[in-house]
C-alpha cells in the first residue's frame, strides 16, 4: 500500500512552522508496513489544495491531509477535497448538534462561523474528534481512500490512532517496515558511499540510503516483511556487514547519538573525564550531560572563552599565547591538560577553534583543534570544518567526542 501526505497550510510554505505531522505519520505508516512515496505541502487555497488532492490520488492508494479543518476562512480542506471529488458539501445537523455541546460543556457560546466544520463532501463519512472541534474527513473508492484530519499535532494523533492506522493495517495486512541507522563519524560521505557501492546497488530489501549531516554520516537500512520480527532478520547482516566495512568510523548499529556511545565507554572504562571549550562555549559538557547518569563520568568544564581565561583558569603558558596563538596544537593540549588538573579527572578533552564568520589569530573560519589529556596518553586532532558557525560548533563537538572514543576504545581492549 502506497501513501502520500499532503501538509495543507500557507504557513508551512512560508516556513513559519515545520511540518512535524508529516514526520510523525510517516513513522507510524511504515510501522504497519504502508510505504510512504511523497510528502507535499500546499498554500489556503480551494483550487490548488483540490490539485494537490487529484495528483496524489494518481500516484498513491491513500492519502493523508493535515491542516484546514478549522472554521475560519481560509480554512477550507473541505472545500478542496469537495472539489477534487467534484461533490458539494453537505451539512450534517448531528454534528451541529455535536459542536453546539462541546461549546456548551466548556461553557461557551459558539460562534456561527464553526458550524462551517458540520460540513462534510458528499459521500464522505467524518471522524467525530474527542479534543477540539474539528471533525476529520474520510473518502473511499476504488481501492483509494483519502483521510483529512486537524493540523493540531494532539488532533491529529487522536484520529490517527483512534480510526485511520487500524483502518489502514487491516487493509494492507500484515507487514512490517523496519528501518535501522548505522553511525559513522570522522569518515566522508563519499568515501562510506564508495565502501558501500555493492550493497547499495545490489540489495533490493533492505534498501541501503545515505544521510551527511555534520561531521557525521548515517546509513539508513530499510526492509520490508510480513512481521517486524522478520524484517529485523533481514536488516541484521546487513548491518553488521556495513559496520565491518567502514571499521571504527562506525559507532553505532542502534541510531544512538555519539554522546550515548561514549557514556557508556565511559562507565565501562571507569573513567571521569572533564572539558576544557574555547568555541563551543559548553556545548561539548551539554552533549555529555544529554545521557541520563552522566554523573557517573563527568565531572565538569571550563569555558574559557578569551585568550586570558585560558591562561589564568586553564594555565595556558603565556608563551605558547604569544608564539603559537590560541587556535592552536599546542594551545588546545594544554587547554586538555588544565581540564584534567583543575577538576581531578582521569581524562581532560579540550576545543578551541574559529566559529566564524571571520577569520581569528591569523587562522581562517572553520579551524578546529581538538587534544585529550590523560595523563599516559595524548592525542590531538585537527580539522577544518565546513559551514557557518552552527555547523561548525557541531563539527567541533563531534571531533572531540570522537577522539574520546577512540581512546576509550583502545583501553577497552587492553
Amino acid at each position: 500500500m502506497r501513501a502520500e501526505i499532503v501538509g495543507v497550510g500557507t504557513e508551512i510554505l512560508l516556513g513559519q512552522i515545520a511540518n512535524s505531522n508529516a514526520q510523525w505519520i510517516s513513522e507510524r505508516l511504515a510501522e504497519i508496513g504502508v510505504d510512504v512515496m511523497h510528502h507535499q505541502a500546499v498554500g489556503d487555497n480551494v483550487e490548488r489544495i483540490a490539485d494537490a488532492f487529484r495528483g496524489a490520488l494518481e500516484r498513491a492508494d491513500v492519502v493523508i491531509s493535515t491542516g484546514g479543518l478549522g472554521p475560519t476562512q481560509d480554512d477550507v480542506t473541505r472545500e478542496g477535497l469537495a472539489l477534487a471529488l467534484g461533490v458539494e458539501l453537505e451539512r450534517h445537523p448531528e454534528i451541529e448538534e455535536f459542536l453546539r455541546e462541546k461549546f456548551r460543556s466548556l461553557g461557551r457560546s459558539m460562534p456561527e462561523i464553526n458550524l462551517l466544520q458540520a460540513d462534510v463532501p458528499a459521500g464522505c463519512r467524518y471522524i467525530v474528534p474527542e479534543r477540539g472541534t474539528a471533525p476529520g474527513l474520510a473518502w473511499e473508492h476504488g481501492g483509494k481512500r483519502i483521510y483529512a484530519v486537524p493540523g493540531v499535532p494532539a488532533e491529529m494523533r487522536e484520529m490517527m490512532q483512534g480510526t485511520i492506522l487500524p483502518e489502514l493495517s487491516e487493509a494492507a495486512g500484515p507487514s512490517a517496515l523496519v528501518s535501522r541507522v548505522v553511525r559513522a563519524t570522522g569518515i566522508a560521505e563519499s568515501k562510506v558511499a564508495e565502501l558501500l557501492d555493492d550493497l547499495f546497488r545490489g540489495s533490493a530489501n533492505p534498501t541501503v540510503a545515505y544521510l551527511a549531516s555534520s561531521g557525521e554520516v548515517k546509513v539508513r537500512l530499510t526492509a520490508k516483511a510480513p512481521s517486524r520480527a522478520e524484517a529485523e532478520d533481514l536488516i541484521r547482516p546487513v548491518a553488521e556487514e556495513v559496520a565491518r566495512r567502514l571499521g571504527d568510523a562506525a559507532f553505532t548499529t542502534g541510531d544512538e547519538e555519539l554522546e550515548h556511545v561514549v557514556g557508556r565507554l565511559l562507565r565501562a572504562t571507569r573513567k571521569m573525564v572533564a572539558c576544557a571549550e574555547s568555541l563551543t562555549g559548553g556545548g561539548l559538557a551539554q552533549r555529555l550531560t544529554h545521557a541520563p547518569g552522566a554523573s557517573d563520568y563527568f565531572l565538569g568544564s571550563a569555558v574559557c572563552y578569551s585568550e586570558e581565561a585560558k591562561r589564568s583558569v586553564l594555565g595556558v603558558s603565556k608563551e605558547t599565547l604569544e608564539r603559537y596563538g590560541v587556535v592552536s596544537e599546542e594551545c588546545a593540549r594544554e587547554m586538555a591538560a588544565g581540564a584534567r588538573r583543575i577538576f581531578s579527572a582521569d581524562v581532560g578533552v579540550a576545543l578551541t577553534g574559529v566559529a566564524g564568520p571571520e577569520p581569528h589569530g591569523g587562522e581562517p573560519p572553520g579551524q578546529v583543534w581538538v587534544a585529550l589529556d590523560a595523563g599516559d596518553a595524548h592525542q590531538t586532532r585537527g580539522f577544518r570544518a565546513p559551514g557557518d558557525r552552527e555547523q561548525v560548533v557541531r563539527w567541533a563537538e563531534q571531533g572531540a567526542l570522537d577522539v574520546l572514543r577512540w581512546y576509550l576504545q583502545e583501553r577497552s581492549r587492553s
